[in-house]
């Protein structure tokens, strides 16, 4: 039996050329795609580099990379479909364009398209990017860590991965603390008794707030000029036992605030200990009766 024989025996009516001929067309489709992913994602990863197109940061870069490598992916499927008898309409109608929206609409569900549509907005509108430090809905608190086309993952502050349907953050109050200032107002809230000296108070708590060395001068040279007070510290309350006082008090960024106003707590707390300055606190009386 010559060459040409064996090739034109049969199997499943089938014959062995034609079936070693798929398999070399499905090797070099296979390998082809893989090529052309790679120098992709390749292209991707130098465009980030250079950082020369003001638009193409990372948040922009990770989203626009999986779009175009998952079409890549659908092109090869489509091609490799068309060496399948009676699948070349099918095939056709995908590499045609009109097929890869029909599949989409078919296959996937309303939630999905409306998180993949979500991803687009986030990626183009910027609420926020990768690394941004934000809170949603006054919930979840932490670091931007990845986005993708159907969620968006936030790294919390104990180091847990929040994963967020990107449709649900679309409609959410989010709180950027990196986009814009990073100075930080903190909010010094203490409660004194009604007999205590508000006006010794007040200097007490400003004198602790100005030895801490993350507060930050925020007054115009016009307020330092009139003799603005650099931290205000203001009555806002006057509780059912207690007289509350707040101070404003600024830090470099949404951490150094947050350390500020814990480290003064603490400060402030001691200082009015030793000055016989009284925080109240709740307490209850028992009254026992003794019946004989």
């Amino acid at each position: 039996m010559n060459l040409h024989d064996f090739f034109n025996n049969t199997v499943l009516d089938i014959t062995i050329e034609k079936v070693i001929t798929f398999f070399i067309k499905a090797f070099l489709i296979y390998a082809i795609t893989q090529a052309t992913v790679s120098f992709t994602k390749y292209l991707f990863r130098r465009s980030q580099k250079r950082k020369k197109v003001a638009f193409l940061d990372k948040t922009t870069v990770g989203f626009i990379q999986r779009i175009v490598v998952y079409s890549l992916y659908i092109i090869g499927a489509a091609i490799f479909l068309s060496l399948i008898p009676g699948m070349e309409k099918v095939s056709s109608s995908i590499l045609a364009g009109a097929g890869i929206m029909a599949m989409a609409i078919g296959f996937a569900s309303q939630e999905a398209l409306s998180n993949i549509i979500g991803g687009m907005f986030i990626v183009f509108a910027k609420p926020f990017r990768i690394g941004d430090s934000i809170k949603i809905d006054e919930v979840v608190n932490g670091t931007v860590s990845e986005i993708t086309l159907r969620h968006t993952i936030i790294r919390s502050l104990d180091n847990r991965m929040i994963i967020i349907p990107n449709s649900k953050i679309n409609s959410s109050t989010i709180v950027n603390s990196t986009i814009g200032e990073q100075e930080t107002c903190s909010f010094i809230e203490v409660g004194v008794s009604y007999e205590t000296d508000l006006n010794k108070a007040m200097d007490v708590m400003r004198e602790e707030i100005m030895r801490h060395p993350m507060l930050i001068d925020r007054r115009t040279p016009e307020e330092k000029q009139a003799g603005v007070a650099p931290v205000i510290i203001r009555v806002i309350a006057l509780g059912d036992s207690a007289i509350t006082l707040k101070a404003w008090a600024w830090a470099a960024s949404a951490g150094d605030a947050f350390v500020l106003k814990c480290d003064l707590l603490k400060s402030i707390k001691e200082r009015y200990d030793k000055e016989n300055i009284e925080i109240p606190y709740p307490y209850n009386n028992v009254i026992v009766k003794n019946r004989v």
